[in-house]
């Protein structure tokens, strides 16, 4: 039988997923942010003002937390989570993993944490089907993953100070299903060394942490071409992004968010980046809002008192 515990609350930040050609394994965490309140409760409950949602133990947070305990092979109690979440959904945004991790870390923590950091990362990965999204929301920061039959490898890394997030988020949403059904099977020696390369520059630049490097990297020939299509002003923005002040640009995930990382210390790139993105929007008729974002370096946290501690 588990013992009470006092209530808690849990906050998994947004991420988004290749950065271009770091394809299903490179993940970036934003300061966008899912947050669970959890309690005691006599029944499984879900409080959200989310549309459309469940409300009960087949929601994803209260999912997430069922999954830690059959990990451990132990009961859970049943809880009252109240979700609440800035992530918006289907965007290419990481909302899928961010209420994964949230469950996973409040079922971890409500057990008394017999799961470690890497165990967590193994459970999210498998569940989600690749580490990109969930290890930029466990571990904060710019994630390199590879998964196999043995688990997660990662590298986790910081981000400098004046590593800038300007992100384009329309009001459409595009499942990351059908992003993934245009993407053809086979691809070309040629794609395929490209890929390679440009991915190993990637890492190499966020270890390094060199926005330049960064920046050159991040030209795609896997996904992006391919989603294009489903993505109005998505190649305006990869092509011209560079031109208004941008260090690079990429498709958000599966999108249709799209991304452009720039530097803070140059002066008025974030107001030319941002017109750039207007005027994007107005030429391809589409709504949506431009979001000036930071890297959160967090991660996954729990606080042992209400939400608003965060």
């Amino acid at each position: 039988m588990i013992s009470d515990f006092a209530p808690f609350s849990v906050r998994a930040p947004a991420s988004s997923a290749n950065l271009g050609p770091g394809f299903d394994c490179v993940g970036l965490a934003l300061d966008l942010y899912t947050t669970v309140q959890v309690e005691r409760a006599a029944r499984p409950e879900v409080v959200t003002d989310l549309p459309g949602v469940p409300l009960d133990e087949s929601n994803a947070v209260y999912a997430g937390a069922l999954l830690a305990a059959r990990a451990v092979g132990r009961p859970l109690p049943p809880l009252r989570l109240t979700v609440r979440s800035q992530v918006p959904l289907a965007r290419g945004l990481g909302s899928s993993a961010a209420a994964l991790v949230a469950g996973l870390q409040a079922g971890n923590t409500v057990l008394g944490e017999p799961l470690g950091m890497q165990e967590l990362l193994d459970l999210a990965s498998g569940e989600e089907g690749h580490p990109d999204n969930v290890g930029a929301c466990l571990l904060g920061g710019a994630v390199i993953a590879t998964m196999n039959r043995e688990g997660v490898r990662f590298v986790r890394t910081g981000v400098p100070a004046h590593f800038g997030v300007l992100l384009l988020v329309p009001e459409f949403e595009l499942r990351t299903s059908e992003a993934r059904r245009v993407l053809p099977v086979n691809y070309s020696r040629a794609d395929a060394v490209h890929a390679l390369s440009h991915a190993a520059l990637l890492a190499a630049g966020f270890v390094s942490g060199d926005l330049g490097v960064i920046g050159a990297a991040m030209r795609d020939r896997l996904h992006e071409p391919f989603r294009a299509p489903l993505v109005p002003g998505l190649l305006d923005i990869l092509e011209g992004a560079r031109d208004h002040g941008a260090v690079g640009a990429a498709l958000s995930g599966a999108g249709p968010s799209v991304l452009c990382l720039y530097d803070r210390r140059e002066a008025r790139v974030q107001a030319r980046l941002t017109a750039f993105l207007a005027r994007v929007m107005r030429q391809h008729e589409l709504t949506g809002k431009v979001l000036p974002l930071s890297v959160d370096v967090d991660g996954v946290q729990v606080r042992t008192s209400s939400p608003q501690a965060f």
